[in-house]
């Protein structure tokens, strides 16, 4: 197995600085009571919590901030990680992906096929500018979005007393696009939670609080696998260290999604092996050999694994140690599925003639 350093961390988060109700340090709290590696703090079009100091280690946690951008219509959303300026908002959506990357920093669309039209005040959000390139990734799967999506009449009780059971998986429009995106190129998949833990008034006298971030914060995780341990530090310089290490797992695709509802994914593993017992993990490029095989440890014990190759399925197993032999070229990633319940989603391993 390839050796690294596993980090759990949750992605698209919103403070008091945006439109989110969490005061950063009090975000950063709940992230550490919930044992996560590093959060993503995501404020729409600011960099005010970066500028102000907050991104730093809190206990365990670290605590990284960018922004979540979007075009003058409102459309476009993009999460922009690593950059040290506000960029603005009457730019079309191809210049500011350019602009991310100008300024050293990577970008993900977020929530790229909202379609719901059940709540006029919740309009969706969809990236509509599928012309641009440029982007590292997409957010292949989105708490809120989804659970928003889902939402009608019927189930509004069941969903708002239970917002983690009702997750059902990514959507498979978004999934069969990054699909499509990755035969021509490597565009990342990572998970994101939209945490804002909006507050709403009942009955004119009292006040709920909708998802709290600490509920949410057990949802919808990113993996990320590295070569070298992170340090805990006040060190401006060690600080600067951990967010070049998240960003290039990020950029490079070693990393995969999880719904932690359903179990601790940290352990997954998928991988390439030839017969030397030398391996490639996700987001490597692999040239096709004889007697490779693909290699797919779950945690936790048995369960349903399926190969997806180009977008289609090419194989399953009912196993904790999955092997597949790898015998043409394409573009591969796995699924995990518990209990019948969409779990972990890998990112995928590019096979090359």
């Amino acid at each position: 197995m390839p050796k690294s350093i596993e980090y759990v961390g949750v992605l698209h988060v919103h403070s008091v600085y945006s439109d989110g109700s969490g005061e950063v340090e009090q975000i950063a709290s709940f992230a550490s009571e919930c044992e996560l590696d590093f959060l993503i703090l995501t404020d729409h079009n600011t960099l005010r919590a970066r500028d102000e100091g907050y991104q730093k280690f809190y206990g365990n946690t670290f605590l990284m901030v960018g922004c979540e951008i979007n075009d003058k219509d409102n459309r476009n959303h993009y999460l922009a990680f690593g950059i040290d300026k506000v960029i603005s908002t009457r730019l079309p959506a191809r210049e500011y992906i350019n602009k991310v990357s100008e300024l050293g920093g990577i970008g993900f669309i977020a929530h790229p096929d909202e379609k719901r039209d059940q709540m006029k005040e919740h309009p969706p959000y969809p990236w509509t500018d599928w012309e641009a390139d440029g982007f590292t990734g997409i957010e292949i799967w989105n708490h809120m979005s989804e659970w928003m999506e889902n939402l009608t009449e019927e189930n509004k009780y069941q969903s708002f007393m239970h917002p983690l059971r009702t997750i059902q998986g990514p959507p498979e429009v978004t999934l069969k696009r990054w699909d499509e995106l990755n035969m021509h190129r490597k565009v990342v998949g990572i998970g994101g939670v939209d945490a804002h833990a909006h507050k709403i008034n009942l009955l004119g006298f009292f006040e709920v609080e909708v998802f709290p971030y600490k509920v949410l914060f057990k949802s919808i995780r990113t993996h990320i696998l590295l070569d070298e341990k992170i340090e805990v530090s006040e060190n401006p310089e060690e600080i600067l260290k951990t967010e070049k290490k998240i960003l290039a797992a990020l950029r490079e695709g070693r990393c995969f999604v999880s719904n932690d509802y359903h179990g601790d994914a940290k352990g997954f593993r998928f991988f390439v092996k030839d017969i030397s017992f030398n391996t490639w993990m996700q987001g490597s490029t692999v040239k096709l050999q004889n007697n490779m095989q693909f290699v797919v440890y779950t945690p936790g014990g048995p369960c349903t694994v399926r190969l997806i190759r180009n977008g289609e399925l090419a194989g399953t197993s009912n196993s904790d140690e999955s092997v597949f032999e790898l015998t043409e070229e394409g573009v591969y990633r796995v699924e995990v599925y518990k209990y019948s319940k969409a779990w972990i989603f890998s990112n995928h391993i590019r096979v090359i003639q």
